[in-house]
This record gives C-alpha cells, sequence and structure tokens, in this order.
C-alpha cells in the first residue's frame, strides 16, 4: 500500500528539517542531529551501502554539512524536496575523481547510515583546482 503524498511530506520534512509530525513522531528532544552529510561516490553506494562505499577519495574531499532546518532544505511538496541553497564541497588540492553519485548519510565521518542516494545526471570529473557543488534546488530528494 503505497503512502499519502502528505505523509511523503511530513517524512521528508522530520529527517531534512526535524520538523514533528503531529501526534506520530518527533525529532529527539535530547540530543537531535543539527545536520545531515551530502557524501560524493564514484559509484552507487547500493541499498546495503553505507556512506563510505564508493566515497569519493581526492586530496582535500569531506563530507558537507547541511542543517536540518529551512536553511538546508526547502519544505517538502508533492513528495519531494531540494536543497535550499549552494551545496558547495572543499576544493581538490591533488588526487582525483569521477563522482558519478550522491548521497545524504547520517555521519560527519565513518561508515554512517546512508538515507538517500542517487546518480548524477552526468559524471564529474574533479581533479586539483575544482570545487565540486550543486546550486540551490539541484538536489532532489523524492519519497513515494
Amino acid at each position: 500500500m503505497p503512502k499519502s503524498t502528505t505523509f511523503c511530506n511530513s517524512f521528508l520534512d522530520l529527517i531534512l528539517r526535524g520538523t514533528a509530525i503531529t501526534d506520530l513522531a518527533e525529532n529527539d528532544t535530547s540530543s537531535p542531529a543539527g545536520s545531515v552529510y551530502l557524501s560524493l561516490h564514484t559509484a552507487n553506494p547500493g541499498v546495503g551501502g553505507a556512506q563510505t562505499t564508493n566515497e569519493a577519495t581526492y586530496t582535500g574531499y569531506a563530507r558537507l554539512a547541511v542543517n536540518r532546518t529551512g536553511t538546508g532544505f526547502d519544505a517538502a511538496a508533492a513528495g519531494a524536496t531540494a536543497n535550499s541553497a549552494l551545496a558547495q564541497f572543499a576544493e581538490c588540492t591533488a588526487l582525483s575523481d569521477t563522482i558519478t553519485h550522491v548521497a545524504i548519510g547520517r555521519d560527519s565521518a565513518g561508515a554512517g547510515l546512508v538515507l538517500w542516494a542517487g546518480a548524477l545526471s552526468a559524471s564529474r570529473s574533479i581533479s586539483a583546482g575544482i570545487q565540486p557543488q550543486f546550486a540551490a534546488a539541484a538536489l532532489t530528494v523524492t519519497e513515494a
């Protein structure tokens, strides 16, 4: 049985914006996560993968914190949301990677839980001097 669009919107807002679902779910009140983390991948991290699965390794790379507020993601509508602002990773200072996927995960480092992952519309070659980035509204997260 499919989820309603209203629930999909509420679920996205709970996870990505920390907005409670009335009488059903709340954001952790004792120590809520303030951010989720974008990660870049050289292949699909897969449904069973961790944030480290096929993660980028270029020199200077680090996961990107995105606030779990309205400044991180837009309010969900029609079962989807997108990044509210420019998402800009650290500049590559050495080595290189070809990025094919991006993920949203729970942890700033280590294995971590992948929440959503998807393929880029085109791969991106990252080498010294390149700073990977996604314009506002370029990363869409959907629930169905």
